[in-house]
């Protein structure tokens, strides 16, 4: 039976994890989920070692084929979308009688799975790239410093796999060249060696790929590209290449809208599914390397925010200037908020942004501080915080914080006391809090990287801090 684009479909939403429905989700939060795939006889899960703070690291296996795949996830502790899709894949496997039993026993017989869900669980524990360590897992291949390295290491001498998918987020704001279309999902056969050289087994890893990328042109179609290829020594994807592994380094991307990284999560799933297909019955062998080298490089062009013709003043003189806007994310306990700085100030027609606006005939006006204190959060709602971007002020003041209370909803600063002084000048990384005026009236409010339409603002969901 082969899988076409309805099935993966059906597949999907018959077996995702609804447990895991947040990127911040913990180690113990698959545990439970662990204990019951291992409950139902199906996979053989073990515990294959302890990280650093002595959380459990877990091997999960399913099948019996000759062929032997390895794949890993989360080595870096803020890239969990692919850790969603595997218990996604989890459910599939375990599942019986929906009409794909006989592609479960078509791989189960051909092929033996082994997958390292949350390599580096003290990292995914402070949603942070690195080691508890400090150290880079994925740069950790030839030194094995860290003993979550070295454990993957060790895995793949003992198991020698035949094929071995290296599994990552990367940034938003890689684009598909010459468009302002975000890289849902990004592929690399990484090189072995600096001159990046072509053997039998890099080739068929870029075979696998070609199959991949035509699945998913299906879901995300013009949204797939390659990762940068450059060897790299130190990292695992290249080792596990020249150890004869055919190796595939899948990167999440971006999809608008998809803050959580739902749709990419379903990208993931379907990957893999369709990779694990074509590996078993031998298939990915008719696709042509030429296809691969036609997948577009990453570009990487996109900010969340470009504002193109503003107005300045410099010495006294207007200057006309685009302006680029990066909402970078920030861990806040168990949570996160955004923090808007100006990446970018000058010519940027080649660039592009998530919110993408020509303010032609606007100039940009300084933010102010409202004086007067609100005694706490519930004295401020929508209809007074528009008032107040309107007359051109960005922050107020609150007197009273819950304890623990962090985070706010609203579209604009709250201080709890007067603790920011607002720049009368855009300044390249300076905070993005000001205004853009047109014949002396506000139409656009930008707060912490926000942009308020005044003339007709709508709801979304703000991630802003308490200061």
């Amino acid at each position: 039976m082969k899988l076409v684009k309805v099935d993966f479909i059906k597949a999907f939403s018959l077996y995702e994890e609804k447990a895991l429905m947040h990127r911040r989700f913990k180690h113990a939060d698959i545990l439970p989920l662990l204990e019951n795939i291992r409950s139902s006889g199906r996979f053989a899960v073990a515990e294959i070692g302890k990280s650093t703070e002595d959380r459990s690291i877990f091997r999960l296996q399913y099948g019996q084929g000759p062929i032997k795949i390895l794949l890993w996830s989360q080595m870096h502790g803020d890239e969990p979308t692919a850790t969603m899709a595997l218990f996604d894949l989890f459910n599939f496997f375990n599942g019986k009688d929906d009409g794909f039993d006989a592609v479960r026993d078509d791989i189960a017989s051909k092929v033996t799975l082994y997958f390292i869900p949350m390599l580096n669980p003290d990292g995914t524990e402070r949603f942070q790239r690195r080691t508890t360590m400090d150290v880079d897992m994925n740069r950790d291949a030839r030194a094995t410093a860290t003993v979550e390295g070295a454990l993957l290491k060790a895995q793949a001498m003992l198991l020698k796999p035949d094929f071995a998918f290296n599994l990552h987020n990367q940034n938003n704001y890689y684009n598909i060249p010459g468009t302002n279309t975000p890289v849902t999902i990004s592929l690399l056969a990484p090189a072995y060696d600096y001159a990046r050289s072509i053997n039998e087994t890099r080739r068929d890893a870029m075979r696998v790929i070609v199959g991949i990328n035509k699945i998913l042109q299906d879901f995300v179609p013009k949204a797939v590209a390659r990762y940068d290829d450059e060897h790299t020594p130190r990292g695992f994807g290249d080792n596990f290449q020249k150890w004869g592994a055919r190796t595939i380094l899948i990167e999440s991307g971006a999809y608008v809208g998809d803050t959580e990284k739902m749709l990419v999560r379903k990208c993931n799933f379907v990957a893999l599914l369709k990779a694990f297909e074509e590996i078993a019955d031998q298939s990915f062998k008719r696709h042509s390397v030429t296809d691969y080298d036609a997948i577009p490089f990453n570009d990487e062009k996109l900010h969340d925010v470009l504002l193109r013709n503003l107005t300045i003043e410099r010495s006294g003189k207007p200057l006309l200037v685009d302006v680029a806007i990066r909402q970078n994310e920030k861990t806040i306990g168990s949570d996160y908020y955004l923090e808007g700085i100006v990446e970018d100030i000058g010519d940027l027609q080649d660039f592009y942004g998530y919110v993408d606006i020509d303010v032609a005939g606007m100039e940009f006006a300084p933010a102010k501080m409202y004086m007067e204190p609100f005694a706490s959060l519930t004295d401020l709602d929508d209809t007074i915080v528009m008032g107040l971007l309107e007359k051109g002020y960005a922050a107020v003041i609150i007197e009273n914080v819950i304890p623990g209370e962090f985070l706010h909803n609203l579209p604009i600063r709250v201080l709890t006391k007067k603790a920011i002084e607002f720049s009368q000048q855009l300044a390249l990384g300076a905070q993005a809090d000001f205004f853009l005026r047109k014949e002396g009236k506000i139409i656009y409010a930008v707060v912490n990287g926000w942009v308020i339409d005044l003339k007709k603002p709508k709801q979304q969901q703000y991630k802003n801090q308490i200061s």
